[in-house]
C-alpha cells in the first residue's frame, strides 16, 4: 500500500518521521518550507501558492518539481486539494504533517477534514505538533508506550459498535455519540491497541507531550 505524506504550514512536527522511499510527497503551499525543514523531497506542489515564498517555489521547480497553482478564490483548502490528488494517483493511505499552529479554525477544519466522507478509500493519519491523529472507520490497529494518552471522538453523527482492546478503560460495543466525552482520556496499557468501529467515523487522538 504506498503511502502519500502532506506537509502543511503551521506548527512543526515533533514526532520522528519515517518517509519511505517509494512515498509520494505533497506539499499543501507553504508546507514546502515544513519538508525542506525536515529535508523531505517533495514530487508536487498544491494550492493557491499565496503563502509559500517565492525563492522556495523557484527552486523547487528549476529542480524539475511539479506545481498544481489554483485561484485564491476557491472552494476547497489547500490540504484539500492535497488530499485529492494523492488520491487521484492510487494512494492507499494519507499521512498529514503540520497543520496545528497558529488559528484554531484550521487546526479544527484540518481535523474534521480528514474524516469526511469523500476519503473513505484510504486510510488517513495526521501528525499535529507532538500530537498523533488516526481516523477509525472499521479497524485500527495503533501503536504506542505503555501509559500513553488517547481519546476518541465520533465525527459525522453518532458511531455505534465501538469496541477497544489493550485500554485500561475498554469500550464493548458502546456508542459514542457526537460531542460526548466517554472516550476521552484513556491510556495504552502496553504498546500495542486495537480501534473497532460498526459504524460510524471515529478519530483517535494521541495528545503527546503537550497534553
Amino acid at each position: 500500500m504506498r503511502t502519500a505524506f502532506i506537509f502543511c504550514g503551521g506548527g512543526t512536527s515533533r514526532v520522528p518521521l519515517e518517509v519511505p522511499d517509494d512515498a509520494l510527497v505533497v506539499a499543501a503551499d507553504v508546507g514546502l518550507a515544513e519538508a525542506n525543514r525536515l529535508g523531505v523531497h517533495v514530487d508536487l506542489v498544491v494550492g493557491d501558492l499565496d503563502s509559500v515564498r517565492e525563492a522556495d517555489l523557484e527552486a523547487f521547480e528549476r529542480a524539475g518539481g511539479q506545481v498544481r497553482r489554483y485561484p485564491e478564490d476557491k472552494d476547497s483548502t489547500d490540504l484539500d486539494l492535497a488530499i485529492t490528488a494523492s488520491i487521484g494517483v492510487g494512494v492507499g493511505r494519507v499521512v498529514v504533517v503540520g497543520g496545528s499552529g497558529g488559528r484554531l479554525d484550521h487546526l479544527l477544519g484540518n481535523a474534521l477534514l480528514l474524516a469526511s466522507p469523500r476519503y473513505t478509500e484510504v486510510e488517513l493519519d495526521a501528525v499535529f505538533g507532538a500530537s498523533l491523529l488516526h481516523v477509525v472507520r472499521g479497524r485500527r490497529e495503533l501503536f504506542g508506550a505503555p501509559g500513553e494518552l488517547i481519546s476518541l471522538f465520533a465525527v459525522g453523527g453518532s458511531a455505534g459498535g465501538v469496541r477497544t482492546e489493550g485500554l485500561r478503560w475498554p469500550l464493548d460495543d458502546a456508542v459514542l455519540d457526537e460531542g460526548s466525552s466517554l472516550g476521552v482520556s484513556n491510556r495504552f496499557l502496553g504498546e500495542r491497541a486495537e480501534v473497532e468501529v460498526g459504524r460510524g467515523v471515529v478519530i483517535a487522538v494521541r495528545p503527546g507531550e503537550e497534553a
